[in-house]
C-alpha cells in the first residue's frame, strides 16, 4: 500500500490521494540535497568578466612609425600590452560555474525533498486549484484557506489562467512537472500539486 497525501477538493471520501512508495517514501538525505541546491544555485551564475587581448582589440594594422630614424623605439603595432589602448596580456575570460550531477543522484535528491515535504504535512493535492479564468480574485480565495507566506503550485503542464492569476501574488510560484527545481521545492512552506502531476512526476522519478 502506498503513501497518503493529503487532498483539498478531492473527490473521494477519505481526502487522500495514494502515492508511490519509490517517490514519496524516501529517507531525508541531507547531503546530497545540498549538493543538489548548490549545484543549481551554480548553475545560474553567468561569468561575465572578459577583456580583450591583442588580437581582439581594434586597431594596429600598421606600423605607428618607421622603423628606423624617428628616434622612437621600433614598433610593429599599436595593440600590445605596452600600450594604453591595447590589449591585456592575460586577458580574463568568461567563467563558468556549472557543475555536474548526474541523473540518479538527481532522481534520489528530488525524491528526498518529496518524502521530506510529505513527513512535515507541506504537500497538498488539490485539482480545483486551477482557476476557471485569469482573476486574481478567484485564486486568492484559494489559497487563504492555506495560510502560509511560500506557496509552489505544481501542474502537468503550464495553465495559462493559473499563470496570469498568480503573477500578482506575492510570494507564489507555479511550475510544471517537467521543470521542477529542487530551489522551489526546499524554499516553499506549501507545495501543491495536481493528480496528473503527481503521477507525471512518478513516472519520471519512479
Amino acid at each position: 500500500m502506498g503513501l497518503q497525501v493529503p487532498a483539498l477538493n478531492a473527490q473521494d471520501s477519505a481526502g487522500v490521494v495514494e502515492v508511490s512508495d519509490a517517490v514519496f517514501g524516501l529517507e531525508y538525505n541531507e547531503t546530497l540535497i545540498h549538493q543538489l541546491v548548490v549545484k543549481y544555485l551554480a548553475d545560474a551564475r553567468s561569468g561575465t568578466k572578459a577583456q580583450k587581448n591583442r588580437s581582439e582589440v581594434s586597431g594596429g594594422g600598421s606600423k605607428p612609425w618607421r622603423q628606423k630614424g624617428t628616434g622612437h623605439a621600433r614598433s610593429g603595432t599599436t595593440r600590445g600590452p605596452i600600450w594604453r589602448t591595447g590589449g591585456v596580456s592575460f586577458a580574463a575570460r568568461p567563467k563558468s560555474f556549472k557543475q555536474k550531477l548526474n541523473k540518479k543522484m538527481y532522481r534520489v535528491g528530488i525524491k528526498s525533498i518529496l518524502s521530506e515535504l510529505l513527513r512535515q504535512n507541506r504537500l497538498t493535492v488539490s485539482d480545483g486549484i486551477i482557476p476557471n479564468s485569469p482573476k486574481t480574485k478567484e485564486l486568492c480565495a484559494s489559497l487563504n484557506e492555506l495560510g502560509t507566506n511560500k506557496i509552489l503550485i505544481i501542474t502537468d503542464r503550464r495553465e495559462v489562467n493559473l499563470d496570469l492569476a498568480s503573477r500578482n501574488i506575492p510570494n507564489v510560484a507555479v511550475t510544471s512537472a517537467e521543470e521542477l527545481s529542487p530551489l522551489h521545492l526546499v524554499a516553499a512552506d506549501k507545495v501543491i500539486m495536481t493528480t496528473t502531476a503527481i503521477k507525471q512526476i512518478e513516472e519520471r522519478l519512479g
